[in-house]
């Protein structure tokens, strides 16, 4: 970077090999160079792998590096994920110009995103009701929105229960993508009484995940979200049979099979 420079936007994502991208590093490496420097705006995420072998920091210690920082509203957040054996931090200054907003877990602390159009979200534990409204309300112009979590939910609400459940609405959604996902996360996002999609809506899912969870295309409380699918992208084992059924349950859907080696 030019040492003349007074203003810095830096959005970033880093493979480290044993500690993070912290307060200090970006003091050494950036700021202390950069003398005329006015205005830091940043989001960097890094990830080391293998983490089982490493003493890495926690929240606070990446907390701690920005104790004197120019810019004050900092976030900094740290999650292991011990079954991949990986290790992720954010660190970001807020309010935030950022448009993608990668790697969202259950440590996520929430606040206002307006200039984000694309998340993808994951975690080894499971994400419930209630994170999808924190993120819902975070992201009010989201278009892209993938999920990956294969934990099944907790906190899980029964039929029965679902009338007290507060509508998550994705008004601006364009994009979804669940093939990667517990089955609980399919029922979050098609089940009308928990959350509603815009119309012309792109679904990227599991062909066997689908039929199970609309009961092979009849189920009631999933047909109204699936009614407003404008793309589906089917992955499965072998050629999938889209037979009439599937069809009638999404009326307005183009069907792109996709085949998963």
């Amino acid at each position: 970077f030019s040492s003349n420079l007074e203003r810095l936007d830096l959005y970033i994502m880093f493979n480290c090999e044993t500690t993070f991208i912290d307060g200090n590093y970006l003091k050494k490496n950036i700021l202390n160079s950069m003398t005329k420097l006015n205005e830091f705006h940043f989001s960097i995420t890094s990830r080391i792998y293998n983490v089982i072998k490493l003493n890495l920091p926690s929240t606070k210690d990446i907390q701690r590096t920005f104790i004197h920082f120019q810019t004050k509203n900092i976030i900094s957040y740290v999650d292991y994920f011990p079954e991949s054996k990986k290790g992720l931090c954010h660190i970001y200054s807020y309010p935030s110009k950022m448009i993608y907003y990668s790697d969202i877990t259950n440590q996520f602390p929430g606040g206002l995103y307006e200039y984000v159009r694309q998340v993808s979200l994951f975690d080894e534990k499971p994400f419930e009701h209630e994170f999808f409204l924190r993120i819902q309300k975070s992201f009010p112009l989201l278009e892209i929105l993938c999920v990956k979590n294969k934990k099944p939910q907790i906190r899980k609400q029964s039929n029965d229960n679902q009338q007290y459940l507060s509508l998550i609405q994705f008004s601006s959604l364009s994009e979804l993508r669940l093939n990667d996902v517990h089955n609980d996360y399919i029922e979050e996002f098609l089940f009308h009484t928990k959350t509603y999609l815009a119309k012309n809506v792109n679904l990227f899912i599991e062909y066997e995940s689908l039929e199970r969870i609309t009961h092979n295309f009849t189920r009631e409380c999933t047909r109204i979200n699936c009614a407003k699918v404008d793309k589906l992208y089917l992955w499965g084992n072998d050629e999938l049979k889209c037979g009439n059924s599937l069809g009638k349950y999404f009326p307005i859907a183009k069907i792109i099979n996709r085949r998963r080696y």
